[in-house]
Formats: C-alpha cells, structure tokens, sequence
C-alpha cells in the first residue's frame, strides 16, 4: 500500500513524472503552489499556501513527491493521500496538512484534464447553479468606524451580500473597556451602513478567554449577525458547547483543523453550529468531502474557509457545487493585486456576489511562470496580535 504501485496499468493522465512548488509575493502575503506533472505531458495545480511558513510547505511538497508520487497514478486518490499522510509519519500539523491539500488539488486537476471534465463533475457533481461566497479582507486600513462603514458599503455595492471582518484589533484573551466599546463601535456602524439584509459574520480568530467570549455573546446579540467565527482558542475546544448554549446567533470553526482525524473532537463536543474547512489544509478534495460528511451527520452546514488566492477560491467552488449541505463560501480575492489573476490564469471570477458554474476541464487554471518570475516572495510579516495589524502592513 505504501510504495508505488506501477504493476496496474496506468490510468488516462499516465503516471506522474514531476513535482514542483512556486511561491508568489503580494502585499498579503506569499501564494504557495504546486504542480504535478505526468509522464502524457499534463500538469495539475493546487495551492499549498501558508501564511507564515511557505519555504517549509514547499521544501515538504518537494520531498513527499519524490517520496510517494513519482510513478504513480494520479487517479488513486485515495492511495496516494494515505501514502502522503501515513507513509511521512504526517500525524496532522500545518505543514504537512497544506502539504497534502495542494497535491491533492492538483491530483484531481489531472484528473479532469485527463477526461476532459471539470472538477467538480468528479466531486459529487452540481447541487446548484452557482456558489454565494462573502467578502473578507475589505476593512484593511484605519480601525475607525466611520471607515468600516464606507469601506463596507463600497463592498456590498460590488454585490455581495455578505462581509466578514474581525473588529477587535489587537485583543488577546480579554479586553479592555476603550477596547471592547470601540469593537463594537465598528459592528453598529457597518451594520448600519449596509442596513438589516447583508449578513455579518464576526471573526473571532481563536484568542478569548471564556468570560471575554461570554461578554461578547451578550454584547453582539443586538446586531444579527450570521455567526461569531472561533470565539474561543483550540486549546479549550470542550467549552465550545457551553458557550453555545448561550448564544442567540451560531457559532463556526474548524479552519485550523486538517483532516478527519483532527475533526473527530470538534464532532465529539459539538463545538459548533457551522463547520468551516479550508480546502488548501483540511486535505484537499479527497478529505473535504469526508468532513462535510461527518458535518452532515451532526446536523452541521459547511462554509468553507479561504483567506488564500484565487485558485483557492477557485478550487472551493469546484468543491462546493457537489456539497448539499453547503453554507457559503469566503473570498480574499477582492483584497489582491491584478498582477496575481495574470499568476493563476483561469480563475473562476466572483460576479456579484457569486462564483458561476465552471465548464473548463480540471480547474481551469494554469500557473503563469513568468509573472511569478516578475514578484518573489517577500517573506514577510504581520502580527495579529499586535495594534494595527488591520491594515496588513507587512514587515
């Protein structure tokens, strides 16, 4: 099981031949990639992007490849994710979940390339026309209220109709009065400026303390919101619930999560109400499928979780067509350089508000390398926890 297999015949996209990573620098941060090749003269892309540890991630694709995917068939999915996780001693982590996300992307890719079909024709096929996404990454600048205001009308005018946004600054653990006043300052004034119809999602990135979360619960009722987003750190998974008895709105998580194995506790406690996988860590096609499984039999929907480039947000489209208990899906696409769509060619557009159904075999994208020639990573830096680190300036 754990070493190729070259004694079947080889599949339609033939066996892969090479794999390789890219890295793109933007003012957000650097887009990781990988791309596999097959021995029929196709390649696959994924994206196997980390916000903080690219040459890792890609030092860690490049030698799982060599390791477990030259020479075998792209099309045993299945074989090939076990290889990775099992046979690399992965035992889930970060690194090594991004690691086997991308690859799986671009396994699929292949695929679709190789039967002259698009993705999600492989995934469960199409459950609906087209996929709602809302907007994450528009309030970059001054934390003020009257900005978030104008910046979020200036984003629901693009079409959509819902927006994500974190408005408790450099908060960790608790917060001070000035601090929990002002946060909710920038909730009242975006929700008066967008009026009763968008929905709000409040980010909570997994960094209070069990009374701050509590406070916060009572505190954002007024403003109906959609859901409050890992009010609580990882670490205290098994007071999710408690604090869920509490709230009138639902609670959502899981991006930190990276595949089956790390959601069993997340299931076991019922912390949440709205399972939030990201495609580029929870495992690629292959395990997403699984979680939304296991969410579905918890009586849980899924909103997929992205804060990384277009073909991300192009591949969770592929993914969430075949969903039936899909949510929506979120996009940073609107935070990003032109330079970048010219990097991944082929992205799925967002059109007011939505991603349409694709048509185009595989994903659809290609990896323009001269672009990426154009902007190296930057390996820079920001700290969430730091004061302004909503404006997204990197050092």
């Amino acid at each position: 099981m754990l070493t190729v297999n070259t004694s079947r015949p080889a599949g339609p996209a033939g066996r892969i031949s090479k794999v390789e990573t890219l890295q793109l620098g933007t003012s957000w941060r650097d887009f990781g990639y990988v791309r596999v090749h097959t021995d029929q003269g196709l390649t696959g892309v994924g994206e196997i992007t980390h916000p903080y540890r690219a040459d890792e991630t890609c030092r860690l694709t490049e030698a799982m490849g060599r390791r477990h995917l030259l020479g075998a068939d792209p099309f045993d999915v299945e074989e090939l994710w076990l290889r990775m996780y099992q046979g690399d001693f992965l035992r889930g982590g970060d690194i090594g979940g991004i690691a086997v996300s991308g690859v799986d992307q671009a396994l699929y890719d292949l695929m679709g390339k190789a039967l002259g079909v698009p993705v999600y024709r492989l995934t469960g096929g199409a459950t609906r026309d087209r996929v709602r996404v809302y907007a994450n990454g528009w309030y970059t600048g001054e934390r003020e209220p009257e900005v978030f205001a104008a910046k979020a009308k200036e984003t629901v005018a693009k079409g959509y109709t819902a927006l994500k946004f974190d408005p408790f600054g450099a908060g960790l653990h608790e917060l001070e009065r000035p601090e929990l006043h002002r946060s909710l300052s920038l909730v009242a004034a975006v929700r008066e400026a967008v009026g009763p119809e968008v929905e709000l999602f409040i980010e909570g990135h997994a960094r209070f303390a069990m009374g701050t979360a509590r406070r916060l619960v009572y505190e954002l009722a007024p403003y109906d919101i959609g859901w409050f987003e890992e009010p609580l750190p990882w670490t205290h998974i098994e007071r999710y619930a408690e604090l869920r008895q509490l709230a009138p709105f639902p609670l959502s998580g899981g991006e930190h999560f990276h595949n089956r194995y790390e959601y069993k506790q997340l299931f076991a406690t019922h912390a949440v109400d709205i399972v939030q996988p990201d495609l580029s860590m929870a495992g690629g096609f292959t395990e997403l499928r699984k979680i939304a499984a296991q969410a579905d039999a918890h009586g849980m929907v899924v909103a997929p979780h992205n804060s990384n480039s277009p073909l991300c947000t192009t591949a969770s489209a592929h993914a969430a067509f075949g969903l039936t208990n899909f949510k929506i899906l979120e996009t940073f696409d609107g935070l990003l350089e032109p330079f970048v769509f010219e990097a991944v060619r082929g992205t799925l557009p967002v059109t007011d508000g939505y991603v349409g159904l694709p048509d185009a075999p595989g994903l659809g994208v290609e990896l323009a390398d001269e672009v990426f020639a154009e902007h190296p990573p930057t390996h820079g830096f920001w700290n969430m926890f730091e004061a302004g680190w909503e404006k997204r300036e990197r050092t």
